[in-house]
C-alpha cells in the first residue's frame, strides 16, 4: 500500500481520533489537514483493517457459537431475506466469550448460511440460531442446533442469540454517525465494526493499529 504524504506526527493523531470513533470532517478540522485528505487517510486505514483481519479467517470456532443475520441501510423494514429492498444483507458468526467474523451475502437462504457455517464451525459445535427457516438443515447436520424463541420475553439460560444482537446494534450505531456509508465501501466499514467489537479496548486498538499501519504503509 502507498506511503502516505501525511506527515508522521498527524497520522499520529489522525490514527488516534479513527479510534476515537472522530469522524473523517472533524478530524480534519482538529488535525488541520483537508477533508479529502481525512477521509483517504481513513478509508486507508480500513482497507488495513479489513486485510489483516482476512488473514485471521482461516481459523474455526469451537464451543457455543450464536449466528444471525441482519440488514443494513435501506429505508424499509421489510421482511428477513424478503422485501428488504435497498438493504444489504449481512451474516455473522460469534463464538462465545471470544470473536466474532462477518461476512456480507447475497440472501439469507439456507443454500448460502449453512455453507459458511460449515466452513467456520467445527463439528460437534453447539450451534444458536432463531427460527428463521434458513437454518432448518442444521437440525440434521453434525452440529448440536437449538433454536431461540424470539416471541418469549426471557431468554432460557444459555439459550439466546444476546451477543451477537448486541454486536449488531454496535455496528448500527457506528454507521449511523457517518449519515450514510457507500455502498461500495460498506464491507470495509463492517470490518471496522468487527475490530472494534474484538479488541474492545481503545489502547490496544491503537498499538494493533499504528503496527497495522507501519506493516503495510511504511
Amino acid at each position: 500500500m502507498r506511503k502516505s504524504r501525511i506527515t508522521q506526527s498527524k497520522q499520529a493523531r489522525l490514527i488516534e481520533h479513527f479510534v476515537a470513533g472522530t469522524t473523517a470532517r472533524t478530524v480534519a478540522s482538529l488535525v488541520g489537514v483537508h477533508r479529502n485528505s481525512a477521509a483517504l487517510y481513513f478509508h486507508r486505514l480500513r482497507q488495513i483493517i479489513a486485510l489483516e483481519l482476512a488473514a485471521e479467517n482461516e481459523a474455526m470456532f469451537d464451543g457455543e457459537i450464536e449466528v444471525d443475520e441482519s440488514y443494513f441501510g435501506g429505508h424499509r423494514k421489510g421482511k428477513r431475506g424478503r422485501g428488504a429492498a435497498g438493504k444489504i444483507p449481512v451474516f455473522g458468526i460469534l463464538k462465545r466469550v471470544g470473536k466474532i467474523y462477518t461476512w456480507v451475502i447475497p440472501n439469507a437462504r439456507g443454500s448460502t448460511l449453512v455453507p459458511i457455517i460449515a466452513r467456520k464451525v467445527m463439528p460437534d459445535s453447539i450451534v444458536y440460531t432463531d427460527s428463521w427457516r434458513g437454518y432448518n438443515a442444521l437440525d440434521v447436520s453434525t452440529f448440536k442446533h437449538y433454536r431461540i424463541n424470539h416471541s418469549e420475553r426471557f431468554a432460557k439460560a444459555h439459550n439466546h442469540i444476546n451477543g451477537i444482537e448486541n454486536f449488531w446494534n454496535q455496528a448500527k450505531r457506528h454507521m449511523r454517525k457517518f449519515n450514510g456509508v457507500p455502498k461500495d465501501h460498506f464491507e470495509l466499514y463492517l470490518k471496522e465494526c468487527e475490530w472494534r467489537f474484538n479488541t474492545p479496548d481503545p489502547k490496544r486498538q491503537l498499538v494493533q493499529l499504528k503496527l497495522w499501519v507501519r506493516r503495510n504503509m511504511g
